[in-house]
């Protein structure tokens, strides 16, 4: 089996388990991004994509965040976010196999380690351009100082210091950087608006803003053996994506992302 099947084994069987949590708590969520597209264009995985990318409310992604950790007890999984692990710079959610280690291609970190899957809140945003971009510029720069301090890097260098060797005052004004971020992102869920944003999202702004029904109204569909969740407007997410999402990329740019070296249960998978 190649390591990207090997991935996917393990994705596949994290994710009945995510989905399962989610179905005992009544817990809503969908796949986006490549993930998404895979499901429609694929059945499953993109051949070549490496990770799986859930969305959800942010009512819907504190509850799961709140059940998990119990869910998870006397697991080999791990709910990896800003708060569980000091060394994670992200402002989403990862849920990681602890049987597993990987090193991700062009991101040196100290973060724990391991196939994952990411879970990304989605937070109300206004309507008016120019007060989306004042919002987004305010998340940018906390998370820019977040993955600066952390030493988010491209490459390790011989100057890195290890883990245990960070100052606690580095950690303490980190956290604050976190809070600041976190409050940006919850500005206006108290708010009667009817647009969200994925503020984590790699693509352009407008791409990962979905309305109301796009985020809410569900549908189910298959995706490699399982059933999952996906949004009723799908057609109309993927276009604006990625425009004619059935036709397939060039050859040259059907390679994954993210993982490099890939270690399950002690073996290294080549």
């Amino acid at each position: 089996m190649s390591q990207i099947d090997e991935i996917h084994r393990v994705e596949i069987e994290m994710l009945k388990v995510i989905i399962e949590i989610c179905d005992k708590h009544d817990i809503k969520y969908m796949l986006i991004g490549g993930t998404l597209l895979g499901a429609i264009r694929h059945g499953g995985f993109i051949p070549w994509d490496d990770d799986v990318d859930l969305g959800m409310t942010r009512e819907n992604y504190d509850e799961f965040a709140r059940v998990a950790p119990v869910e998870f007890q006397n697991t080999h999984y791990f709910m990896q976010t800003a708060d569980t692990d000091p060394n994670f710079a992200f402002s989403y959610m990862k849920v990681l196999d602890t049987n597993t280690y990987i090193e991700e291609k062009n991101n040196v970190n100290d973060a724990h380690k391991g196939i994952f899957i990411d879970i990304f809140p989605f937070d109300k945003v206004p309507r008016q351009p120019e007060i989306r971009q004042a919002v987004y510029n305010r998340f940018k720069i906390n998370d820019a100082a977040i993955l600066v301090r952390l030493g988010y890097n491209i490459i390790k260098t011989p100057f890195r210091k290890a883990p245990n060797e960070k100052p606690l005052e580095l950690f303490m004004s980190v956290a604050k950087l976190k809070e600041r971020r976190e409050n940006i992102m919850r500005l206006y869920d108290n708010e009667p608006f009817h647009h969200y944003k994925n503020y984590a999202s790699q693509y352009a702004y407008d791409k990962e803003v979905l309305s109301q029904s796009e985020l809410i109204e569900l549908t189910t569909h298959k995706f490699e053996s399982i059933e999952v969740s996906i949004s009723k407007h799908y057609d109309r997410i993927l276009k604006r994506m990625y425009g004619d999402y059935m036709q397939l990329p060039p050859e040259k740019e059907r390679v994954s992302k993210h993982i490099d070296t890939v270690i399950i249960n002690g073996k290294r998978i080549e």
